[in-house]
């Protein structure tokens, strides 16, 4: 660094010191900036004083605010719980003072599935109730509150919580001669604790429900959140799919969270809101629950106490005809349909069910008949009543297989795949010439495959069959093992049962007897497709095997019956049919239309038509293939 670079630092360092110091201030100024900083921080400490101030003002007004709010239910709010019961001879109910509702529920006539001889559809771990009213101040939830019992009776009692100063919260609640309890809840003297405008209440409604029969996986799957709506019909949640405040639209009349066989019901007289949030969580087997259910509600509440709000509730079993008697004792003057819990199947197969199967059922139990003789008796009235025709759709196939000797020979010359369609159409002819009808084999499966349908949807809702034991079945509403181990196998679960097992072997059975009197009748091209067909149906019974292990001993056994018959009934049609006899019928038929031709018509007029545009298209494809 040269001597020139330096002298300019050195001029530089001096004027900026000369310049910082010509700007410093003056004493008198200094004391002047000390004082108006002196200012401002005694204002700054003063807006945050202020501010802490009136936070805790506002916070001690809440608390204030809170603790005389709070005092109006001081009372209601501290104490201990104590039980009431009310009972009749088909149920107990238990309600606590802590709440005011209901707490336990046990059925007296039905045995559990360890054989105690009464059944807990819940306990107070199970399920929770709570009635919730926004105050102006304070909300006001029912769980929170001490009730004070009077007028106890077996089936009568009145839960007072008191808010002093002659404003309460009363619900009285009354148990029926069944199963159907009564309920109204009424303000006394609180109109002041609410808004001017104030009018629902809401509910939480949840439950654990138990699982009460032998098979746990079969119980979950008919076990369902299910609700009736104001407009009609019932809908439930699907059975095995989480849903999470589902909402519902509609406004509806009840909920019932719903067993295999049981259920608690909740019905409301002023209806649900709309947009009522559904809950349904399957749980897993080792829990021994099947489900956990929440219901959120809205319904109407009247502050001035001038007119209760009213519901009613329902615990017991899913008896179709029982549903229908208990509703009747419900003074809300709706048609609530209750008898949908006893699920019927789809719009056809529940007519079937609904004006058929229950009757037959509630006349062959009127004899005192135990419920595997009454399975056995419903299958055999079934097989008369088709019978007549099962055996024209016999009849028709045998036609078929004695003709089919003369078939073969009729039609040996269209062998080759191109004609197919001119033998197809040669058969037709056939067909009408002797009289007889190539799909009329097919009716025994149409004929049974409704009624199959509708004892699917039956047997297993049936409660009539719980717990009643024939043969070596202990319990036809449950699997029926011959041998058992802890834990479950894919797809086969934790044992073997003897029912499905006597089902699939009575299936392979009435496959074979099907696939050799339509072999009998097919020819050629027919014959070749039957011929792939032939293994669907014989491992048809095999996937029966896997899909009903866990289904109710009765519906195996009745299907094993049903196809046990039907084998019965084809093998005797087969060795009393006279094939020769017969045959010479149908030779007698085929002169006389010769004599007096007819035309074609219904089915085989439609086929034969098509047959006709299917080879007059085919001819036009030649046709252009040709000139191509």
């Amino acid at each position: 660094m040269d001597k020139n670079t330096i002298t300019g630092f050195i001029l530089i360092a001096l004027v900026m010191i000369a310049f910082s110091w010509w700007q410093q201030p003056s004493a008198e100024e200094i004391a002047a900036q000390r004082k108006q900083d002196s200012i401002a921080l005694a204002a700054k400490q003063k807006a945050e004083k202020e501010m802490k101030a009136a936070e805790a003002a506002k916070k001690d007004s809440a608390e204030r605010a809170q603790q005389d709010s709070t005092a109006a239910f001081f009372q209601a709010m501290n104490g201990t719980a104590a039980n009431v019961v009310l009972k009749n001879e088909k149920v107990e109910l238990t309600l606590s003072t802590k709440g005011g509702t209901v707490t336990k529920a046990l059925l007296k006539d039905f045995k559990n599935h360890e054989g105690k001889n009464e059944v807990t559809l819940f306990e107070e771990k199970d399920q929770k109730l709570k009635f919730m009213l926004a105050g102006k101040e304070q909300n006001i939830i029912s769980t929170d509150l001490f009730f004070t019992p009077s007028n106890q009776t077996d089936s009568t009692v009145t839960m007072t919580a008191d808010a002093g100063n002659g404003r309460q919260l009363v619900i009285d609640w009354l148990l029926g001669r069944d199963y159907m309890l009564h309920m109204k809840m009424q303000a006394v003297g609180m109109e002041g604790m609410f808004a001017p405008n104030y009018s629902q209440m809401d509910i939480e409604w949840t439950d654990q429900a138990r699982q009460q029969e032998r098979g746990f996986n079969f119980e979950n799957q008919r076990s369902s959140l299910t609700y009736h709506l104001t407009e009609g019909g019932t809908d439930y949640l699907n059975e095995m799919k989480e849903a999470v405040d589902k909402p519902v639209e509609e406004s509806i009349d009840w909920v019932a969270f719903k067993n295999q066989y049981f259920s608690a019901v909740m019905i409301a007289k002023d209806n649900f809101a709309q947009n009522a949030l559904m809950t349904s969580l399957p749980l897993k087997k080792e829990t021994h629950y099947l489900k956990q259910y929440a219901a959120k509600l809205k319904t109407a509440f009247d502050p001035t106490g001038k007119k209760p709000s009213e519901f009613e509730f329902y615990y017991g079993p899913n008896d179709f005809r029982l549903l229908q008697k208990v509703e009747k004792q419900s003074t809300f003057g709706k048609n609530l349909q209750m008898e949908r819990l006893v699920y019927l199947g789809w719009p056809l197969i529940r007519i079937i069910n609904r004006w058929f199967t229950i009757y037959v059922f509630d006349w062959l139990t009127k004899f005192g008949f135990n419920m595997g003789i009454v399975l056995i008796l419903i299958t055999l009235l079934l097989k008369v009543i088709t019978f007549p025709l099962v055996k024209r759709s016999y009849m028709s196939s045998a036609k078929m297989r004695v003709l089919k000797p003369k078939f073969d020979e009729a039609t040996k010359q269209f062998d080759k795949p191109e004609d197919q369609m001119q033998k197809q159409q040669a058969m037709m002819q056939m067909y009408s010439q002797y009289g007889v009808s190539p799909l009329g084999g097919c009716l025994p499966a149409i004929i049974q495959m409704p009624i199959w349908i509708a004892m699917f949807n039956y047997v297993p809702n049936a409660i009539q069959l719980r717990g009643e034991s024939f043969l070596w079945m202990k319990d036809l509403s449950t699997f029926d093992p011959i041998i058992q181990w802890g834990k479950d196998i894919w797809l086969i679960g934790d044992h073997l049962s003897l029912t499905c097992i006597l089902f699939c072997v009575a299936n392979l059975l009435y496959s074979w007897l099907t696939m050799r009197q339509q072999k009998d009748q097919m020819v050629g091209q027919q014959a070749d497709q039957l011929k792939m067909m032939q293994w669907m149906m014989y491992l048809m019974p095999v996937m029966f095997f896997f899909m009903f292990t866990e289904y109710s001993s009765g519906l195996n056994f009745y299907y094993f019956l049903s196809l046990f018959f039907s084998a019965a009934i084809m093998w005797t049609l087969r060795k009393t049919t006279n094939d020769e006899k017969l045959l010479a019928i149908l030779e007698a038929k085929y002169e006389e239309n010769k004599k007096n031709p007819k035309k074609t018509g219904g089915l085989a007029a439609r086929l034969e038509a098509m047959q006709k545009q299917a080879a007059e298209l085919q001819k036009q494809n030649e046709k252009l293939k040709m000139k191509n």
